[in-house]
């Protein structure tokens, strides 16, 4: 058995040895989506964070997948690298994985459908899993569409299974659920960053289009959280053929919202909401 490497060079894999042996000398190698490791490894470390405090850092291929568990305070940051990237998002209190986004309640809490700096993300229980606390993509994020379905993308690209080149969201949702201990039941409506949705005088969803090359947004956990990530074409984008990019992904240890963020006070609402997060938390020991 052999391994071709390219330009006429071919390792030999057929003994254990052999196999271990090309195994190691690819441990240098890079390739566009790849977790970078230690996370203050990474080339891409956002401008003016200490590479020291990065928790998290990886560059997820589109269509791809991505997952973690983070703590209270944690700032994480999604770009869109080429302006193809759509990063649907759920978030799980990693305190109780039964408390979930809750789409709806993102919503009606604070009386706002579109997703921006200062919106709160919240669970059923009315606590807020995490904030938006920075978007250089305004007008281009989505709360109503959720993602692709493996029968909708084998009707419309001829697949969609997790691994094929033509992924349904909800198939790269399922296999990072998978790995942080959760069902296909825990899965609920997510949230899009990165391509617009609006709603029409009519009442139909309009398609606004793609934020751009570069566009990021920030979100800061409120209390110690389990995200979700699949990075996989718009169920609205009306590209001919699959449309998804490179998204990069770079968590750093921060501070969770206080009383003197503009959106802990900006309506009666939001403030029951972060109080209410702070009185679970303190009652946990969590500060």
């Amino acid at each position: 058995m052999t391994q071709d490497l390219g330009a006429g060079r071919r390792a030999s894999t057929a003994t254990l040895a052999q196999a271990r042996d090309d195994a190691r000398g690819r441990a240098d190698t890079a390739v566009e989506a790849m977790p970078y490791l230690p996370p203050s490894s990474s080339p891409y470390a956002p401008e003016g964070v200490d590479p020291g405090t990065l928790v998290w850092a990886e560059t997820v291929g589109g269509p791809g997948y991505t997952h973690a568990t983070v703590a209270r305070g944690t700032r994480i940051r999604l770009e869109d690298v080429t302006g193809d990237a759509c990063a649907h998002v759920v978030l799980h209190s990693a305190l109780n994985r039964g408390e979930r986004l809750n789409v709806a309640d993102t919503q009606k809490i604070p009386w706002q459908a579109y997703l921006g700096q200062g919106h709160p993300l919240l669970s059923g229980d009315g606590r807020v899993l995490a904030t938006v606390v920075a978007d250089t993509a305004e007008g281009h994020h989505d709360a109503f569409c959720g993602v692709t379905t493996l029968a909708g993308n084998a009707a419309r690209y001829g697949a969609g299974e997790a691994h094929a080149a033509t992924a349904a969201g909800r198939e790269l949702l399922l296999l990072a659920a998978a790995k942080e201990g959760l069902e296909p039941r825990d899965l609920p409506p997510s949230v899009s960053f990165f391509k617009g949705v609006r709603v029409a005088p009519t009442g139909a969803l309009e398609w606004t289009g793609a934020a751009g090359p570069g566009a990021s947004i920030d979100l800061v956990a409120e209390m110690p959280l389990t995200i979700l990530i699949a990075n996989a074409a718009h169920p609205l984008d009306p590209a001919e053929g699959y449309r998804s990019g490179p998204l990069r992904v770079h968590a750093w240890a921060a501070a969770a919202s206080a009383p003197s963020d503009p959106w802990w006070s900006a309506t009666p609402e939001r403030t029951r909401a972060y109080l209410n997060t702070q009185q679970h938390l303190l009652a946990r020991g969590i500060r």
